[in-house]
């Protein structure tokens, strides 16, 4: 939307001259009054950074900032703000702390109380306003299916979406006559939030009102969320419980995950129209477009609402470990490993093989109970808090998967069971691979045949369950196989 020229004390932002349907930016006379709206609406929370509308004149010798002449752009100008003190910076170097997110919780729950109010306003919060929000992103996210979001997360999101709104329509409502839809900031992530003199919220938006004028929980939401991208769910916790308590509207767990939902799939869809852009470069599109799929991969994470058991089973040598670290990327959930719990249990280093004879010493049946044992105490913990886990382990004993079994009904987790499965050669190649490499398992082909022969056919689970996955596949293919078979 906008070109922003960096000069180190100052910055200035031109807007382009483009319609993109939620926005018309394509007059002089347009720019000009959004460049105002922008300097009048960001100094309600950042007061001091933004500075004036300035126009860019031409005469003889070329175009000049704050020049004499006719105008022909207009520029906001603003203090340069420095680029290492940007949460969307600081929290990738692990340098934002639960005080900090708490002070933005502070402010913007002041921020709000203050916030303008008006049956205008509040009639953003009607029902047919939030559908027709939703409604527009689906439809303008139609042509970016394939590349930046399967058919799969995007009807599942389509469909949780539409549910929530018809099962809270009343709750909606009391919002808006109550006075909780207010003239917002309306882009709350990370990178708007800088801890510099303070803490400094800017670039809201100013290019159309009804992204604006939104329920303050949507507000929280963005953030609440954007720190969950970052895998910060303690910072996010934080800052909702802080913003809670501060403001007193406890309505807002109740609608933090739908909004959640909806500001990650706007950020996937703003992220996707970037691939449009003719101004940016291929490379940067890479990048764009894996933020792209993270978004609304976060998006679908949020329909979820059980947490996923997942196990994998299989030979060793048949790629479980790759998978289950890969799809931990993917669900943003931690993955428990047999092999890494049973040398720490043996006070070993990880990557210290220990090549025992078959069922002695680590690997006999009483320490591979132990390990087994700790796991799923481990993962018991994680579904008791609401958490996804994944448990990288061969599973080879039918009693063991029946533990998981049980566990996953006593906790109300979606069990999906992943057996690996892989041709014998191809298994045999990587088991000598791995035996030169610093690897944490201590699979070898001399005791290959005696696991195949006391594994106990996998038989027990519903189809639903039970996913057969080749893995001789590429492993970004066989993780889109797995996500799109995990939300049917």
């Amino acid at each position: 939307m906008s070109f922003v020229f960096l000069t180190g004390d100052y910055a200035y932002k031109v807007k382009k001259p483009v319609n993109l349907g939620y926005l018309d930016y394509t007059t002089l006379q347009k720019r000009r009054f959004f460049c105002q709206q922008e300097l009048e609406l960001n100094r309600r929370l950042c007061p001091d950074v933004y500075l004036a509308v300035v126009p860019i004149a031409e005469d003889k010798d070329g175009l000049r900032v704050e020049g004499q002449g006719k105008p022909v752009e207009y520029a906001v100008k603003m203090i340069q703000l420095p680029q290492d003190r940007m949460m969307d910076v600081l929290l990738p170097q692990g340098k934002v702390t639960e005080k900090m997110v708490a002070g933005v919780a502070e402010k913007l729950a002041a921020f709000h109380r203050k916030a303008r109010k008006s049956p205008e306003i509040a009639a953003f919060g009607d029902l047919a306003i939030v559908r027709q929000n939703a409604s527009e992103n689906f439809s303008q996210t139609g042509k970016y299916i394939g590349p930046c979001l399967s058919s799969t997360t995007y009807e599942r999101i389509k469909g949780y979406t539409a549910d929530f709104v018809a099962h809270n329509a009343s709750l909606f409502d009391k919002r808006a006559k109550e006075g909780r839809i207010r003239d917002c900031h309306g882009d709350l992530h990370a990178a708007h939030v800088c801890f510099a003199n303070g803490i400094c919220i800017y670039d809201c938006i100013e290019f159309n009102d009804r992204f604006r004028y939104s329920d303050v929980s949507s507000e929280v939401a963005f953030l609440a969320m954007d720190l969950d991208r970052f895998q910060q769910d303690q910072l996010s916790r934080r800052f909702v419980d802080t913003y809670i308590e501060r403001s007193g509207d406890t309505e807002i767990l109740t609608l933090l995950n739908f909004y959640k939902c909806y500001r990650a799939y706007v950020r996937g869809k703003v992220e996707s129209f970037k691939l449009d852009d003719p101004f940016i470069p291929n490379e940067e599109k890479r990048a764009i477009l894996a933020t792209a799929r993270r978004y609304f991969d976060l998006a679908c994470l949020y329909t979820k609402t059980e947490p996923f058991l997942i196990i994998t089973m299989g030979l060793m040598g048949t790629g479980k470990t790759t998978i289950a670290n890969a799809l931990g990327q993917r669900l943003r959930c931690a993955v428990i490993s047999s092999d890494v719990t049973r040398k720490k249990l043996a006070n070993i280093p990880p990557t210290e093989h220990r090549f025992e004879e078959f069922h002695s010493g680590i690997y006999s049946e009483d320490f591979s109970r132990r390990t087994y044992d700790t796991i799923l105490a481990e993962a018991e913990e994680s579904l008791s808090r609401g958490e996804s886990i994944i448990l990288d382990a061969s599973f080879r004993r039918r009693e063991e998967r029946a533990r998981v079994r049980r566990m996953a009904e006593e906790k109300d987790a979606d069990l999906i069971a992943l057996e690996c499965k892989l041709d014998e050669e191809e298994a045999r190649r990587r088991l000598e691979q791995r035996r030169k490499e610093r690897a944490t398992s201590d699979g070898r082909w001399e005791i290959f045949q005696l696991q195949k022969e006391s594994f106990d056919p996998v038989a027990e689970f519903p189809a639903l369950q039970h996913f057969a996955i080749d893995s001789s596949q590429p492993i970004d293919e066989t993780i889109e196989v797995i996500w799109s078979q995990l939300w049917k």
